[in-house]
């Protein structure tokens, strides 16, 4: 079973176990929010946007960030970097990003399964009433009820979003 696989079953079997309100939805193999968004119907602003952030903490030290914003805004990587305390935030290397979250650059999920990677959301996403997300596969995706994503992922709420 491919790490993506692993990481959708464990997914399934979370929401499941917590009786989550979630929905499947199958589409063309897309990962670019803005695209995968009309293919699934949904308002950018409802995309659950992933991003795994790399913060240098000290000379030798850094902390990796899971970085969850609207898709219709980025992540101000100030705001992540002054969040931690660090001096130095940027992206990931999409080999640690894939490591870490568990799939390919595209479907990450807005859930962490690796204590080093820290979620934190924006809290203008959590406005909404259902979030969209590929579900670690580019050709499927979940609509997932914002309050069983709150409970279950249970993430630090902060502003860590920009107008694009």
């Amino acid at each position: 079973m491919s790490e993506q696989h692993e990481t959708y079953e464990k997914l399934i079997g979370l929401l499941d176990e917590r009786g989550a309100v979630y929905r499947v939805i199958e589409h063309p193999a897309e990962g670019a929010t803005e695209a995968v968004s009309a293919l699934r119907g949904n308002t950018p602003a409802q995309a659950a946007k992933c991003i795994v952030v790399m913060v240098k903490t000290g000379k030798k030290t850094k902390r990796h960030v899971l970085a969850v914003v609207p898709g219709d805004r980025r992540v101000d990587l100030g705001a992540v970097k002054a969040l931690l305390g660090g001096g130095y935030a940027g992206f990931a290397t999409p080999e640690v990003a894939e490591r870490l979250a568990g799939s390919v650059s595209g479907t990450i999920l807005p859930f962490s399964f690796d204590p080093e990677l820290e979620l934190v959301v924006d809290p203008a996403l959590l406005e909404q009433e259902e979030l969209f997300f590929n579900a670690a596969r580019l050709d499927r995706s979940l609509a997932l009820r914002t309050a069983d994503y709150v409970a279950i992922a249970e993430p630090r709420t902060e502003p860590i979003a920009q107008a694009v």
